[in-house]
């Protein structure tokens, strides 16, 4: 919610009355009709909300509102509903959320205002004040003492280091291998088919797992093809093999051993009785997105066996699950992102340092996403409109959805844009709004304990997005 003063203007309830402000009310969780209620109008009018203009799930309404505190309430779909992410009270409409606004924007309250008895406040509310200072929205943030981070950084290292990645596997699943004498052709077209992004390697000949085939060798591959010079042409994608492809990448990765032949990196694994921590440090200080699980029965590991594909989305549920009853033992948890050093933000006005945003409109080219995705290192890039609202975001694994159709054997890179790559990985069964719940949507003021629990939602891509009012801001991820 954002609160601004105005002498005059419109606002879904009507003209704005003397001695009141229009806020901005946000509902972030979709639905197809959207309305509100509160205290603020005697919750005798229904306002309806409209969806922001780029991001169909979140809905919005300006309403004018006296200084004091607020219940509200939305109804969605017909059926009532409140923000379980924003501060809330039990009250006898139910559960609503609530809103404190100051009789002066030099008002600093130390408590919230007196309450029905049958009211029970959260905790939340007492840190979420809000002071409105020329037309600008700030939050009285939470702080944690040095002792306190240093305390939940011992708690959750002594968790990884006392779990085993068993507690990774899923009840059930399934987990697809490749072949390294298998065609690349044929690879890509098996993944697309099978809903994954990447297949550990099988070598027959040696009996062993040897490496990983990713959504990020088929976009080199794709690279590769659409460069004039190189020797790699789609009639040889029948007959290249994955493993002819591994060592041909290791030749452009300049990878040689002292003979001066291609070396292919290693396969980076490990055990079911590995700790946690000892899995997160492998993922992180090897630059990869997963490790195989792999358990062998004989001393020599033989006779492998491939388990699970672990990856840091997996051990943060993993520690959401364990603390989310207990986030108290974590006060870090509390700490709102726009605090802590935690994923990549446009810089502020005057700011030079830092770790540029990636973003990219949706006219730009295939190719251009492929170039940043790799040379940014990143997994996905925010796809915004001219006013930088979030429009859908382009992931590393979209680049499977060329294998619909054999899409990839006539296209250009440089004039296919990304718009309509996208339009590849869109289901005709199912709506926008269901593609929408790839990512997130989360404010700056909310809690680490908040976002870690959206990261959990399945279908996430591992990422959160922070508008900045309509404009997107920020792209924390794991």
């Amino acid at each position: 919610m954002f609160a601004s003063r105005m002498d005059s203007g419109q606002e879904a309830g009507g003209g704005v009355a003397a001695g009141t402000v229009l806020m901005r009310f946000v509902w972030p969780h979709g639905g197809r009709s959207v309305l509100i209620t509160g205290s603020f109008n005697g919750w005798g009018e229904l306002v309806a909300m409209a969806p922001v203009e780029g991001c169909p799930r979140v809905f919005q309404a300006i309403c004018s509102i006296s200084p004091g505190y607020h219940l509200y309430k939305f109804y969605v779909d017909g059926e009532w509903r409140y923000d379980e992410h924003q501060s809330w009270v039990t009250s006898e409409y139910g559960l609503v959320n609530t809103l404190l606004f100051p009789m002066d924007a030099n008002h600093n309250p130390t408590a919230g205002p007196e309450l029905h008895a049958n009211m029970e406040l959260d905790n939340e509310h007492f840190r979420r004040v809000v002071h409105v200072s020329d037309g600008t929205l700030n939050e009285v943030l939470p702080t944690i003492s040095e002792a306190d981070v240093q305390a939940s950084r011992h708690r959750i290292s002594v968790f990884l280091s006392t779990q085993t990645a068993y507690e990774l596997l899923p009840k059930s699943g399934k987990v697809v291998a490749l072949d390294v004498d298998l065609p690349v052709k044929q690879a890509f077209h098996i993944l697309y088919e099978q809903g994954v992004p990447m297949a550990p390697l099988w070598d027959f000949s040696r009996g062993q797992f040897v490496g990983v085939l990713s959504a990020l060798d088929f976009i080199l591959i794709l690279r590769e093809l659409g460069n004039h010079g190189s020797n790699l042409t789609e009639e040889e994608l029948d007959t290249h093999t994955i493993a002819a492809w591994k060592e041909g990448k290791a030749y452009l990765n300049r990878q040689f051993d002292g003979q001066g032949r291609a070396v292919t990196r290693q396969l980076i694994h490990a055990g079911p009785y590995d700790n946690l921590k000892e899995v997160a440090l492998k993922i992180l200080q090897n630059d990869v997105c997963t490790v195989p699980i792999i358990h062998s029965s004989s001393d020599d590991g033989s006779f492998p066996q491939l388990l699970h594909l672990a990856s840091l989305s997996g051990i943060l549920k993993c520690i959401f699950r364990y603390f989310r009853h207990v986030s108290g033992s974590l006060p870090v948890l509390q700490l709102p992102i726009c605090s802590i050093p935690l994923g990549t933000w446009v810089p502020k006005i005057g700011e030079s340092n830092g770790r540029p945003l990636a973003m990219l409109r949706p006219s730009a080219s295939l190719s251009a996403a492929l170039n940043l995705l790799i040379h940014a290192q990143v997994s996905s890039i925010p796809i915004v409109d001219d006013n930088d609202s979030l429009l859908d975001i382009y992931c590393r694994s979209d680049i499977t959805a060329l294998a619909k159709d054999r899409v990839y054997t006539h296209i250009n890179l440089n004039e296919m844009t990304i718009h309509q790559a996208l339009q590849l990985g869109q289901d005709s069964f199912y709506p926008y709004e269901l593609r929408s719940q790839r990512c997130q949507m989360c404010l700056r003021s909310d809690s680490l304990f908040k976002v870690m629990e959206r990261f959990g939602n399945p279908g996430n891509y591992s990422k959160c997005l922070v508008p900045g009012t309509s404009k997107f801001s920020c792209s924390p991820s794991l």
